[in-house]
């Protein structure tokens, strides 16, 4: 029998239904909702099991969020240009000298939060995903790339790469580790209970393991598998939709384990930050707020403005979807319920978290069973329906 622990106002109970068909029935597997509403938390849930042992999920597990990590990311850079630290039209060669080579030296911190910068091609720059775990090297593995394309040019999603792009930047701007970072300018003022881009050794018992710890990796096979992939290519290619810029993002993952304490504890932060469901959802509430939450102001109405302000339309080149971008977050998926001002951003296997200035409302989720990309997977949409039409009820 599947349970929930935690709280939540009773206005919001179809957040609970939501979540609940989120847990397996008869495999292990568990979950997390979270939801802020003008700032104040509603809705504070967990349930089902956290590892293999069938352990249950706790008030304090995380789970690792895969893309979900690349809002917060983003988030953190936000606050350092309201810190005066840099500005979004800088060059990133600027505070990141060596990021110059190879035709780079123009490109700005906006184009880099704005998946315009053309360093999405993982495949041309490291050949095994243990590579990953190297965090001076995969820095320097970005700072040697060819953009794919004219930066700023064209909308191309930078699946693995945005977090060492990112996170070099932020580093550079700083001056300090991105963990460090991370922890004084989100962590402690805003009170985060669950979050971190590279597990420290001490917390690692809080951690949920994935139900699957290694992502599936398909390729055409010879003969009619081949064909058939290459005559669609061919059509969608008249169409100027290039597959092979879709497989360019990734490489072979299939063997690499996301449970293994090498991968929880490098610092990869466009995919394997560990979140709790409560401090994603805090975090965008802060950013739904105006840049404040409980007298905490981290960003100024004005930026907060700028940066939800809708940068593209147009289809992105890797995703071959309009992702409506804006700097560093894309639309809500939310399943048919109208949301146009809601954005966040959204992780590989189902999780993923969200605000919506409009409704003063942030909502994020945490999962580790299951697997899918946010367009594939349901689940965090649902959630998100469930949690907006407990709002619009309320007006």
């Amino acid at each position: 029998m599947r349970m929930l622990n935690g709280d939540i106002q009773p206005d919001y109970a179809d957040v609970a239904s939501a979540l609940i068909r989120q847990i397996p029935r008869r495999s292990l597997g568990g979950a997390a909702a979270c939801v802020y509403h003008r700032g104040e938390k509603v809705v504070d849930i967990w349930g089902g099991t956290r590892d293999a042992e069938g352990n249950p999920w706790c008030e304090d597990t995380t789970a690792i969020s895969f893309s979900t990590t690349k809002g917060v990311v983003s988030t953190l850079m936000h606050v350092l240009i309201e810190q005066g630290l840099a500005d979004y039209d800088d060059p990133i060669a600027r505070y990141w000298p060596e990021f110059g080579a190879h035709g780079k030296e123009t490109i700005t911190i906006r184009q880099a939060l704005c998946h315009t910068a053309g360093l999405y091609r993982l495949d041309e720059m490291i050949s095994r995903p243990e590579e990953m775990l190297d965090w001076e090297h995969m820095k320097q593995r970005i700072a040697d790339a060819r953009p794919a394309h004219e930066p700023g040019a064209q909308h191309a999603y930078h699946a693995l790469t945005y977090g060492w792009l990112m996170g070099g930047i932020i580093e550079a701007v700083a001056g300090r580790a991105l963990q460090r970072v991370l922890q004084e300018e989100l962590v402690d003022p805003l009170g985060l209970d669950g979050m971190f881009i590279g597990m420290p050794h001490n917390e690692m018992f809080r951690r949920a393991t994935l139900a699957e710890s290694k992502l599936p990796h398909w390729e055409p096979r010879d003969g009619w598998q081949r064909k058939t992939y290459e005559l669609v290519e061919a059509v969608l290619g008249r169409f100027g939709v290039e597959l092979a810029e879709t497989r360019s993002m990734s490489i072979d993952m299939s063997d690499f384990d996301w449970n293994s304490e090498a991968a929880v504890q490098a610092m990869i932060p466009a995919v394997n930050g560990q979140f709790t469901a409560r401090s994603l959802a805090r975090m965008y509430a802060m950013i739904a707020g105006g840049g404040q939450i409980d007298g905490v102001r981290l960003l100024s109405e004005a930026r907060v403005s700028e940066i939800t302000s809708l940068r593209s339309d147009r289809r992105d080149r890797a995703l071959q979807l309009p992702m409506q971008w804006r700097m560093g977050y894309h639309r809500a998926f939310s399943l048919g319920k109208q949301a146009p001002e809601a954005f966040g951003h959204y992780g590989y296997g189902g999780s993923g978290a969200f605000c919506d200035p409009s409704r003063d409302l942030a909502v994020a989720m945490t999962v580790n069973s299951g697997s899918g990309t946010p367009m594939g997977d349901t689940r965090m949409p649902r959630i998100a329906r469930a949690s907006i039409k407990a709002i619009d009820r309320l007006k």
